[in-house]
């Protein structure tokens, strides 16, 4: 699975993995909220968010405090958990797979998706279309089913570290291959 960021100021399609953090950047240095943003947020409705990620991280602490103490997380995990995390953010914000979650959030017309709407679904909008920010519900839900199924977790965590360690791979051989041209 393989997305292309766009590169605003040159209008230029951008194809490795490496080039999404460019993308990132551009987005990074729009206006978040009012004039000019094309909609309006307010610092309550990241509140919002930040209250249901604090809930859902909470819940995971208190259903988890002692299982978590029979089959804690290893320093070996930390790697592929990383890369489960990259995997999954880079898919819900950026491919074509993660569509279905952007769209009642973002307008994409050929271009980079720019959130949309007002208030809450705006930041929601600014939220699935950061590869960070989903990276941070990512994480939260690969460690947390880690946690809470530690077979399940493992095989997931493996199974997203591969696909992240795929894209780096495709991306290093399109590399390789450009430069042999």
């Amino acid at each position: 699975m393989h997305a292309t960021a766009r590169d605003g100021s040159a209008g230029r399609v951008l194809g490795t993995s490496a080039s999404m953090a460019i993308d990132q950047a551009a987005v990074e240095r729009q206006p978040r909220s009012g004039a000019g943003a094309g909609g309006t947020t307010e610092p309550v409705d990241y509140a919002a968010i930040n209250a249901v990620y604090a809930t859902l991280a909470a819940g995971l602490l208190y259903a988890t405090r002692e299982r978590a103490a029979g089959d804690p997380i290893g320093v070996s995990e930390l790697l592929p958990l990383s890369a489960a995390t990259f995997a999954l953010s880079k898919m819900i914000a950026r491919e074509k797979v993660g569509t279905w979650v952007r769209e009642p959030f973002v307008e994409q017309d050929g271009g980079a998706p720019r959130p949309t709407g007002t208030r809450l679904r705006r930041a929601i909008g600014e939220l699935v279309t950061c590869t960070r920010c989903v990276g941070a519900w990512s994480a939260l839900a690969v460690v947390g089913l880690r946690v809470t199924s530690p077979a399940a977790g493992r095989t997931v965590s493996n199974v997203l570290a591969a696909s992240a360690a795929n894209d780096w791979l495709q991306a290093g051989f399109r590399r390789l291959c450009n430069r042999a041209v």
